[in-house]
C-alpha cells in the first residue's frame, strides 16, 4: 500500500514539476518577445508619440488644455505585456516639455498572477509639479512606489478628467483599444533613460 502511494505521489510530483517547467519556459519566451530585437529610432518614437497623443485627446475631453498646464508629459505609445502565470512588459517613449521632446525612456515591469498571452496599452504620465519632474529626470532609474507615487486618473461623466485627482504630483492615463483602463496598477514599473538623439 505504501509503495503504491509512494509511486502515485512520485508520478504526480513529476507531472507538477514538468508542468511548472513548461510554464516557466513559455513565460520566458513571451517575456523575451516583449523586448524588441531592433529598438525604435528616436524619429520613430516621436511619430508614435504624436499618434498616441491624438488618441489621448480623443478619449479624454479637455486633455489638450490640461496638458498645456503640465510641467512635462511622458508618453509610451505601445507597452506590450506578455506572460503565462508570470511575465513582463516593455515599451519605449518620449518625455516632452512645452510640446518638445527632451529625452527618451523605456518602461519595464514584471507581472505575476493569472494571465495568458499578450496585451498592448498606451501610457501617458503627466507631471503636474515641477519638483516631481526634476526628481524623475535626475534619477538613474525611477520606479513607481519606490521613488514616487503615480495616481491613475479616472474620467468623469462625459469623458472629462476627474478633478479630484489633480492634486497628485504625477498622473497616469492608460488606455487600450477599448479606451481608458482603470483596473490596473503601475506599481513596480521602472523608467530608464535611453541613449537616443532626437532626429536619429
Amino acid at each position: 500500500m505504501r509503495n503504491h502511494l509512494s509511486t502515485a505521489f512520485s508520478r504526480s510530483t513529476r507531472v507538477f514539476l514538468l508542468s511548472a517547467y513548461a510554464i516557466f519556459v513559455c513565460s520566458a519566451i513571451l517575456f523575451h518577445s516583449v523586448q524588441p530585437a531592433n529598438a525604435a529610432t528616436a524619429r520613430e518614437i516621436d511619430v508614435s508619440v504624436d499618434v498616441a497623443l491624438e488618441k489621448f485627446h480623443e478619449h479624454v475631453k479637455g486633455s489638450e488644455e490640461f496638458l498645456k498646464t503640465a510641467k512635462g508629459v511622458l508618453v509610451f505609445p505601445r507597452v506590450l505585456k506578455a506572460g503565462i502565470g508570470f511575465g513582463g512588459e516593455y515599451g519605449e517613449g518620449a518625455l516632452r516639455i512645452d510640446g518638445k521632446t527632451v529625452d527618451y525612456y523605456n518602461t519595464a515591469a514584471a507581472s505575476f498572477g493569472l494571465q495568458f498571452g499578450a496585451q498592448a496599452k498606451t501610457i501617458v504620465l503627466v507631471f503636474v509639479q515641477r519638483e516631481a519632474l526634476e526628481n524623475f529626470r535626475n534619477s538613474s532609474g525611477w520606479e513607481v512606489g519606490a521613488d514616487g507615487s503615480v495616481a491613475l486618473v479616472t474620467v468623469g461623466a462625459g469623458g472629462s478628467i476627474d478633478s479630484t485627482s489633480m492634486k497628485d504630483p504625477i498622473l497616469a492615463f492608460v488606455f487600450g483599444q477599448k479606451g481608458l483602463m482603470y483596473n490596473l496598477t503601475l506599481e513596480g514599473s521602472k523608467y530608464s533613460k535611453l541613449d537616443k538623439k532626437k532626429g536619429d
